[in-house]
């Protein structure tokens, strides 16, 4: 588990987490970009996936924020979605979500994060370059509406042991 000042990451979720997760999702991200449970579920039982889950306390009681799902191969992981509930933005989660990435990712002897965001997302794009990724690629008509996407990446250094 990682914690700041303001958060926490959980590192594992079960079915019923899935489920919260999946509204989560369904909030952040327009209908055809949206994931469900057994989505979810699929991409977790992946090998090399990674499920980070940022809590944060509403109503007295610690609930899950946002999340981030990554898939790792040998020195390279991609971040496959990065969700924060509308509630919750603005206030440091995705940052949260992305420094616990790092540290899982360095800890596993990955040298390089990578993943795609759609060009119309600004929001998104300034968060990725404020946590030092650059743009090292496009990929046209990625999206289910047609949209574009970038590929963004971020060189990290593994952490030793």
């Amino acid at each position: 588990m990682v914690e700041d000042d303001r958060h926490v990451v959980a590192l594992s979720a079960d079915a019923a987490d899935l489920s919260v997760l999946a509204r989560i999702h369904a909030a952040a991200f327009s209908a055809d970009q949206q994931w469900n449970a057994q989505a979810l579920q699929a991409v977790m039982a992946m090998p090399g996936t990674w499920l980070g889950v940022v809590m944060t306390v509403a109503d007295g009681a610690q609930v899950p924020a946002g999340f981030l799902m990554a898939r790792h191969v040998v020195d390279e992981a991609e971040i496959l979605t990065l969700a924060v509930d509308p509630a919750f933005r603005r206030r440091g989660m995705a940052r949260t979500l992305l420094s616990w990435l790092r540290h899982v990712a360095a800890s596993h002897g990955v040298a390089r994060l990578f993943l795609e965001v759609g060009t119309h997302n600004a929001a998104a794009i300034a968060l990725y370059q404020g946590a030092g990724f650059r743009t090292v690629g496009q990929r046209r008509r990625y999206y289910p509406d047609g949209s574009d996407a970038l590929v963004m990446a971020c060189d990290i250094a593994p952490s030793v042991a």
